[in-house]
């Protein structure tokens, strides 16, 4: 095979590759041969066909076959012997290929760069820490005591108030005619949580048992049932039975019902929860540092062909965000050329940390194992209880489904290979700061996924540690 280089542009090289024909040759009649040992003809015995009827029945398919075959091999050597590493498939194009001729084709290929990570001695990390308070996870464990609460119907015959559970039957209508699924008895509603229609509660507030009341409340315009959006709703209301909380104390007996053996058992097993997420704040705040470092530090060319792909990956979302109208407000404030021109930066910025790990990585022996595998999908299994045997099926047939499980494992086990060497200093932090989102920041946005309207860690909708604590105690009952 001859191999000669005839353009060499960054990391673009193109190559004109020629396969002699005795080589082509042998490759058609070994495929031949082990097509006949297993032919069956009129007229021959089994494995005993001419390859030249051989050739004749099956010589056009089977030419293309050795192609194909014969392409992805020489390119391959090709590229291995001059210690070449393709950043995608290369493009093929054949400039000759007859009977009898050598094959020749034109190789273009676009390289992986050459990386030189830096000392990561040099780099230096700070690892924020906060101290659990006692008021801290006697906050949490009040807060389950909360959850855990039971209602008493009230003796005293008084209005409903907020924090009160109401038993409801109603009917709802929209311009007098009632509504498929309007219709509903012995509804549980607790007063002042707003997990009903905005506004239900505040007229529900004050009535009492035995009640009946008009209520009227406007559906809100992204409301599920298409008949419903955006319509005044009617509600025919009647109180059953108004509840209050009874108090519940946490003590032996409420760790117990928990499946614990004491109270101060579900202390430590709070206080624990607690720690584990702030460690998992920690640890986002130090890889950020880190990953900010490694993009300031590491400045090599990128394949056109996956920064391309990774910008058009983000230009979709922007363009989806766009078209939902829910782009954030700095982005709106921009013309499309700066918006490009600002997610093109993003996409250099994750194709050059991406292509940096993997190289840290390979060029230290770090694996994901199947051990690793193993216990991503049992994570991902437990958040849905139920159906833990489809979740690792579904695993388990779909290869690509595999690939996401195992991408964030491999960078994390490169991130903790690298801070091992890293010089790393403890800091105590606020609670606030700890708790900021890392990637609310300039630098950070660089990282973030284009999606629509960022919201801290702690923002409305989400759980702080604290909450999110009380509520596994919960689920260990």
């Amino acid at each position: 095979m001859q191999v000669t280089q005839t353009t060499s542009e960054g990391l673009k090289r193109e190559f004109s590759v020629v396969v002699p024909a005795g080589d082509v040759e042998n490759q058609m009649s070994g495929r031949l041969e082990e097509i006949g040992r297993t032919m069956s003809l009129p007229g021959f015995r089994p494995g005993k066909v001419p390859v030249g009827i051989l050739r004749k029945r099956f010589g056009d398919s089977v030419r293309g076959e050795v192609l194909e075959k014969t392409i992805q091999e020489s390119w391959q050597e090709a590229l291995t012997d001059k210690g070449l590493r393709p950043a995608a498939e290369p493009k093929i194009e054949i400039v000759t290929f007859e009977e009898g001729k050598d094959l020749e084709y034109k190789l273009s290929v676009e390289l992986l760069p050459d990386i030189q990570p830096v000392d990561f001695s040099s780099i230096e990390l700070e690892r924020q820490t906060v101290k659990v308070d006692d008021s801290e996870v006697d906050s949490a464990m009040q807060r389950m005591g909360e959850n855990r609460r039971t209602f008493e119907a009230v003796s005293d015959g008084r209005a409903a108030r907020e924090g009160d559970q109401v038993v409801l039957d109603f009917t709802g209508s929209v311009d007098g005619e009632p509504f498929a699924g309007g219709e509903i008895n012995d509804f549980q509603l607790e007063l002042g949580q707003g997990g009903f229609l905005p506004g239900f509660d505040e007229q529900v507030a004050g009535m009492k048992a035995s009640d009946k009341k008009e209520i009227k409340v406007n559906m809100p315009d992204d409301h599920p049932n298409e008949d419903l959006k955006g319509k005044e709703v009617v509600f025919d209301v009647k109180v059953k039975e108004v509840r209050e909380a009874a108090a519940v104390t946490v003590d032996d007996a409420f760790a117990k019902s928990l499946g614990l053996d004491s109270l101060d058992a579900l202390k430590a097993m709070v206080r624990e929860q607690i720690e584990g997420e702030y460690a998992q704040f920690s640890r986002a705040h130090l890889k950020r540092s880190l990953l900010d470092q490694l993009a300031e530090q590491h400045d090599f060319e990128l394949p056109e062909s996956i920064l391309n792909a990774e910008f058009d990956s983000i230009w979709q979302q922007i363009l989806d965000a766009r078209e939902r109208d829910a782009l954030d407000e700095d982005d709106k404030a921009m013309s499309e050329d700066e918006l490009k021109e600002r997610y093109r930066d993003i996409a250099a910025r994750r194709v050059r940390l991406g292509l940096l790990i993997s190289e840290i990585g390979q060029a230290n022996n770090i694996t994901v194992t199947q051990d690793d595998l193993n216990r991503a999908m049992h994570r991902e299994a437990s958040r849905l209880p139920g159906q833990e045997a489809a979740v690792l099926q579904y695993f388990q047939k779909n290869p690509e489904a595999m690939q996401e499980l195992q991408a964030p494992i491999f960078e994390d086990k490169v991130i903790d290979f690298i801070v091992e060497m890293a010089k790393v200093t403890e800091k105590d932090v606020s609670i606030d700061d700890l708790m900021r989102d890392p990637d609310d920041s300039e630098a950070s946005a660089e990282d973030a996924k284009p999606a629509p309207k960022k919201k801290a860690a702690g923002a409305k909708g989400k759980k702080t540690p604290k909450r999110k604590a009380a509520d596994k105690s919960e689920e260990k009952k």
